[in-house]
């Protein structure tokens, strides 16, 4: 089903007439449907707002929940009409009508806590509405304190009128709590025969869910110490079943003021307590499995946490590996009653005192267990989990196989938060699907620093690359044959506030997974031209050979369909000629390459541009693919250099890198080495025909005046 209309105030308009019509059979209220769609229509608003907001924003949906008790929405079915209407059509008419299957799923589960959070703001603002009637019929008891009290001593027939016609319970009692007057009103309340409740004494009543203070103070107003007292009390009825009551208690006195009678005024809660727990049951629950949700759990694990007495806790972090395909190839209906299957699993885990199981949300569960033994407890419970998932389970007649990663934290209480705990154990169970899922791993205080470290960067890349954080070191490439500078490699640095500098290994890949690698890359590429035209500038008058720049490509760049026009415009801009730059684009990225991929090189390389294959020897592509691949030099991986750090060196790596260097040479290739420490391996790789060489015996990354004096002394010495 799609909606009718195209415009998003349109589809607003439709979801509130589609939520005006499901409450307005339900709601006591003087407005007509039409004034309740218009009453509702800003409140849809608000809740598109909220369901599209960059930050999930409860109060935004509590606040919709509380409007509807100003809109006279307070009965249980109006609520459960309107979670249901924003569970079916809030998504459908508010959400993005273009979104992806991944956002869409998004939407839904921001969906579902909108409901949560209403349902809370409804309750809250319930009560408080309860809480004000409360406080109006103490009042009126109060004063009913003096009209009965006028009554008894003026006027029995009066009294009689007021007492029989009120519409709560009224009960009139000796000091000694011997019951001797009740209304109907009350008499309906406990559904019994007048004998049953006459005659009885108030002491009777009592009821294990009597806060502490009630008979405290009810000693207090028989021996005349206070006048008046007002508690929520409940009573067992004659058939057992209970009832709940607004109990305000007041003390009459005689014409001398000598306490005389106690007079109970009773206001029936009963019905308004189930709500209010059918309401708190829904807003800590998921709606799904029916396990406690993340609110709820994050109460108990506070509360673990919390505890002293040599208390410690557990908490197994379950992540469910593959959810998504099984999503995307059968449904999400399908993966829903996966889900529900699951969660009743690991409820059956958990039943030991202590131990509890809750859904945090998508395909995320925990399961939390405190006590003094939860060392051993805990991998006990993670064990019995990953038990209980090995039974594939029947969707459809499909019998899908069930994999889960788990993070294990357990420690004593008192020591952490909720949240530092949740957050290690989520790293943990990362840590867990990284090294192939299906097991379970206890959390490590190094490793979580590390992720939280690389969390730390992931976020600050952005704001590093506006703020020009980043800078550009330049390692030499020197020619074998004659030992002069031919040009150098750009190696991109982070100066990083609180790190220092860092090489590319500890951001670069953080780049690549966030996808910045693209702008960074551009930059590199553009910094690293303008100075390969200014060593020309002022070069040019003191060597033959322009320096040329070696930059290097990443995977992600290769794929960015503005690659070969950055390029170009980059080129232009500078004034420098495309054959003084050499793209390095690693072995590992061109396995297996298809055309698509080639095609953006090969049109590098009509243009002029050098393309390298870097790192070569590390993957496992075949030499004979190199034909078809757009490249003009190979730069052989420092693993071959390192063979040749000892004496005599590897006759095996020897013969290697000389069949590379034949091999490389017959295709009209050039050879470039990295690695090289000592004059030796230099000596011995010209010896094998090696072109160009690059390492810390020529020179480490430096600034890049330091390349142009290297230069000038090549070219003067």
């Amino acid at each position: 089903m799609t909606p009718e209309p195209d415009g998003p105030e349109d589809r607003l308009r439709r979801f509130a007439t589609i939520w005006s019509r499901a409450v307005f059979p339900v709601t006591s209220t003087p407005l007509t449907r039409p004034e309740l769609e218009n009453r509702l229509l800003p409140l849809a608003r608000r809740l598109s707002e909220a369901l599209r907001a960059r930050a999930f924003d409860a109060a935004e949906a509590k606040a919709v929940g509380a409007a509807l008790i100003d809109a006279h929405c307070t009965d249980p079915d109006a609520l459960s009409a309107t979670l249901d209407c924003v569970d079916a059509y809030l998504v459908l008419y508010c959400g993005t009508p273009d979104a992806s299957p991944g956002d869409q799923e998004a939407l839904r589960t921001r969906a579902s806590r909108l409901q949560h959070a209403m349902a809370a703001g409804f309750a809250q603002a319930l009560r408080e509405r309860t809480l004000a009637e409360q406080e109006a019929i103490s009042v009126a008891a109060l004063q009913a304190q003096g009209v009965v009290g006028q009554a008894l001593h003026a006027s029995e027939a009066r009294f009689r009128a007021v007492f029989e016609g009120a519409a709560i319970g009224i009960g009139i009692a000796d000091l000694e709590g011997n019951i001797l007057q009740i209304n109907g009103a009350l008499l309906r309340m406990f559904g019994g025969s007048e004998q049953a409740v006459r005659g009885r004494n108030v002491t009777d009543w009592t009821h294990p869910d009597d806060a502490p203070q009630v008979w405290r103070l009810y000693e207090e107003l028989v021996r005349g110490e206070r006048e008046h007292y007002h508690v929520e009390k409940a009573f067992y009825r004659p058939d057992g079943t209970v009832l709940w009551t607004n109990l305000t208690v007041s003390l009459l006195r005689d014409a001398d003021g000598r306490p005389e009678y106690q007079l109970a005024l009773m206001e029936d809660t009963t019905e308004r307590r189930l709500l209010n727990l059918r309401l708190r049951y829904e807003a800590t629950h998921d709606a799904l499995t029916g396990l406690p949700n993340r609110t709820l759990f994050f109460e108990r694990l506070e509360k673990a946490l919390s505890a002293g007495g040599g208390q410690r806790f557990g908490l197994c972090y379950l992540d469910l590996d593959g959810f998504k395909t099984i999503n995307d190839s059968l449904g999400h209906a399908a993966g829903d009653r996966l889900l529900v299957e699951v969660a009743d699993r690991l409820q059956s885990c958990a039943t030991a005192p202590g131990e509890m199981v809750a859904r945090l949300g998508g395909d995320e569960f925990v399961a939390l267990t405190t006590g003094p033994d939860t060392e051993r407890e805990v991998d006990e419970l993670a064990g019995r989990i990953m038990n209980a998932l090995v039974t594939p389970i029947s969707i459809d007649g499909r019998e899908l196989a069930v994999r889960g990663s788990i993070g294990i934290v357990e420690g004593p209480a008192g020591e952490r938060g909720p949240a530092e705990v949740l957050r290690s154990a989520d790293i943990t169970m990362y840590r867990a699907k990284s090294a192939g899922g299906n097991r379970f791993e206890l959390a490590d205080p190094e490793a979580d620093a590390r992720a939280i470290t690389r969390h730390g960067l992931t976020t600050a890349l952005p704001a590093a690359l506006d703020r020009n954080e980043f800078f550009i070191e330049y390692q030499p490439l020197v020619h074998l044959g004659d030992g002069s500078v031919r040009g150098a490699e750009a190696l991109v640095r982070w100066l990083h506030p609180q790190h220092g500098v860092l090489g590319p290994d500890r951001f670069i890949p953080l780049a690549e997974h966030t996808g910045l690698i693209v702008p960074l890359g551009r930059w590199v590429l553009e910094q690293s031209v303008r100075q390969a035209r200014e060593w020309q500038e002022r070069h040019c008058a003191e060597a033959a050979a322009p320096l040329r720049i070696n930059v290097n490509l990443s995977p992600c760049q290769l794929t960015h369909p503005g690659l070969v026009s950055d390029t170009v415009d980059i080129l232009e801009r500078s004034g420098l000629e495309p054959g003084a730059l050499c793209l390095e684009v690693t072995e590992s990225a061109l396995i297996g390459a298809d055309d698509d991929l080639l095609k953006p090189l090969r049109r590098l390389a009509e243009m002029g541009v050098d393309i390298a294959l870097d790192d070569f020897g590390t993957g496992y592509s075949n030499l004979a693919n190199l034909r078809r691949l757009p490249v003009s030099i190979l730069k052989l991986d420092r693993s071959f250099t390192q063979g040749m750090q000892q004496y005599p060196a590897d006759p095996v790596d020897l013969k290697i890198v000389e069949g590379i260097v034949t091999l490389a040479h017959s295709l009209d290739l050039a050879v470039t080495v990295e690695g090289v420490e000592t004059g030796a391996q230099a000596e011995q790789l010209r010896i094998l025909g090696c072109d160009t060489a690059q390492g810390w015996y020529y020179a480490r990354p430096g600034p890049p005046e330091r390349l142009h004096e290297l230069a000038l002394v090549d070219a003067t010495g």
